[in-house]
């Protein structure tokens, strides 16, 4: 009886000993794999296409006990979709998130001729977890496509936001950045691609100079490295450790040659047009007739750039557009102008147009030096040069007064 007893006592003590085993032995591979599962940050360099020119961010997870090793990138976008280029003009482009086996995605910037460093997390398994299982939801099509912003909702901002989002507690960054305008940064990497910049500054407003915050900075992908690289994880109960446990190289950056985009630079065909208008003002003092025909291409060149530049200003999405004070100068006004100079010069009657022409021009050039916004290179010049076209025009009435009376 005893022995019965003792058998039965022990019974259901060897059952739970069952089930525990049963289940470490169902957890050990799920355990294993979050103990090998590493997350990267990948930073690629800039190349030379105008999309390329300021680098590129992803995420790249590897889990060697399942031979995982993927990227997801933030920075996809369908050419194919309907009416891509007006929803671009309009800021409503939406980029995507979609994963890749890694060698293809090295190839593809190994072509390019752009460098790659991975900056490896210093997650716990349980946030690396956390993090892989985000990207992953994300890649799902009713998740995939967000609201792209250049400025502030880019696919380096993202690979940020996704590891804050998976960090248990907050990430402390500290203040490694020189403290810049977004067009001063910008400008860094347009230097050698000047009609690139020059196409930014013209389309961008005030809002891009003033100083930005190292948060705000992060939007560049080295300015993002950069501060990952002294970033530390502060967790509820006050531990601190390093975000990055390890930096290196992947993929050495190539030189690449800088395809000219034009024969001149900016400043240079402003020359150019300065000298062509000068020498018609000339002309016509010298022949003493007006050439309107000018008039009237420089005013419909000027109001199809105005057009552009106040469309972007009222309705565009993007950042930064709706704050640009060379609309004073570019605007579509200049196009109700032309049939004003068509029927001055037919009638030969004189138009009050130029009087108008030549205020906003003059009040445009008194004003801008208090105007809290940096002016594309082109635009004080082409301000000046457009204002040779009324003194030419009352020139040539007053001398014609003139000889009128002789």
């Amino acid at each position: 009886m005893r022995v019965w007893k003792k058998s039965r006592t022990f019974a259901p003590v060897f059952k739970r000993l069952i089930i525990i085993l049963l289940t470490l032995s169902a957890c050990a591979p799920l355990l294993a794999q979050q103990d090998s599962l590493r997350v990267s940050v990948l930073t690629c360099s800039p190349g030379q296409e105008v999309y390329s020119l300021y680098g590129h961010t992803a995420i790249r997870v590897q889990v060697p006990t399942d031979s995982i090793d993927e990227v997801f990138n933030y920075g996809v976008f369908d050419f194919r979709k309907p009416h891509f280029t007006w929803h671009f003009v309009l800021g409503q482009t939406d980029y995507m998130v979609e994963s890749l086996p890694w060698h293809y995605f090295v190839i593809d910037y190994e072509r390019r001729g752009s460098g790659i460093t991975e900056q490896e997390l210093n997650l716990t398994p349980a946030e690396a977890s956390r993090l892989h299982a985000a990207l992953t939801r994300n890649c799902l099509p009713e998740n995939r496509e967000y609201r792209y912003s250049f400025l502030y909702n880019n696919c380096t901002t993202k690979v940020r936001d996704m590891v804050e989002q998976a960090v248990v507690g907050s990430i402390r960054y500290p203040d490694a950045l020189p403290h810049l305008t977004a067009r001063q940064i910008l400008h860094r990497y347009t230097a050698q691609h000047p009609w690139a910049q020059e196409g930014n500054d013209l389309l961008l407003g005030a809002e891009v100079d003033t100083i930005m915050s190292e948060r705000a900075a992060m939007f560049i992908p080295d300015n993002m490295m950069q501060v990952f690289d002294e970033a530390y994880i502060l967790t509820p109960k006050g531990d601190m450790r390093p975000l990055v446990k390890s930096k290196k190289v992947l993929l050495e950056a190539k030189p690449q040659a800088v395809e000219p985009e034009f024969p001149l630079t900016p400043l240079q065909a402003m020359l150019v047009f300065a000298g062509i208008c000068l020498l018609i003002m000339l002309i016509e003092i010298w022949t003493r007739r007006l050439f309107w025909l000018w008039d009237v291409l420089l005013l419909l060149l000027q109001g199809i750039a105005g057009t552009l530049l106040t469309f972007m200003l009222l309705f565009s999405e993007h950042p930064a557009v709706d704050s640009n004070w060379q609309v004073g100068l570019l605007n579509p006004i200049c196009l109700f102008g032309i049939p004003l100079v068509i029927k001055a010069a037919i009638r030969h009657k004189q138009t009050l147009w130029y009087a108008f022409y030549f205020a906003t021009l003059a009040l445009f050039l008194l004003f801008s030096p208090w105007i809290p916004q940096v002016y594309a290179k082109i635009t004080v010049p082409l301000a000046l040069c457009l204002l040779t076209r009324p003194i030419s025009y009352y020139y040539f009435c007053h001398r014609k007064k003139t000889h009128g009376r002789k």
